[in-house]
C-alpha cells in the first residue's frame, strides 16, 4: 500500500465568517498543495473540511498519517467521539446533536477506506508544513 502523509489546516476571519481551509498531501518526493474557502463558516468546519477535501483525493487504499492542529479533528478520531456519536445516534455525552454531523459522516466514511492516523500537532510553531497549511487556509480567505 502507497503511504501518503497529509497536512491540514483550517481558518476562519471572525467565528463564525469567512474561512479557508489547506492541505498538503506527499507521496515520496511529490507534494500536492490543495486549498479552499467559504463566505459563511466556522473554524471547525474548516479544519474538517481540511482533511475530508485531502482524503477524497486518493484514488486507492493507503496508510496515512494526517497531521493537524486541530484537537477537535484530532480527538474525534484518537479519542474515539465518532464511534461512540454514531453508536448513540449521532447525539454527544451530553446528549446535545453532534454538530457538522454531515461533514464527520463524510469524513468516517473516507477514513474507514485507508488506514489512517492522527497526529496532534503544534500550530504556529517551526513545522514547516502545518505554517504552509495555515498560509493555504488563510490566503484561500482573501480570494473570497
Amino acid at each position: 500500500m502507497k503511504e501518503v502523509t497529509i497536512y491540514t489546516d483550517g481558518a476562519c476571519s471572525g467565528n463564525p465568517g469567512p474561512g479557508g481551509w489547506g492541505a498538503i498531501l506527499i507521496y515520496n518526493d511529490v507534494k500536492k498543495e490543495i486549498s479552499g474557502a467559504s463566505k459563511e463558516t466556522t473554524n471547525n468546519i474548516m479544519e474538517i473540511t481540511a482533511v475530508l477535501e485531502a482524503l477524497k483525493l486518493l484514488k486507492e487504499k493507503c496508510i496515512v498519517k494526517v497531521y493537524s492542529d486541530s484537537a477537535y479533528v484530532v480527538n474525534a478520531f484518537n479519542q474515539k467521539w465518532l464511534e461512540n456519536w454514531e453508536k448513540n445516534n449521532w447525539k454527544t455525552s451530553g446528549k446535545s446533536l453532534v454538530k457538522n454531523k454531515e461533514l464527520w459522516e463524510e469524513l468516517y466514511s473516507l477514513v474507514k477506506k485507508h488506514e489512517v492516523e492522527f497526529i496532534k500537532v503544534k500550530g504556529h510553531s517551526d513545522n514547516e508544513f502545518n505554517n504552509r497549511c495555515d498560509f493555504l487556509a488563510t490566503s484561500a480567505i482573501k480570494t473570497l
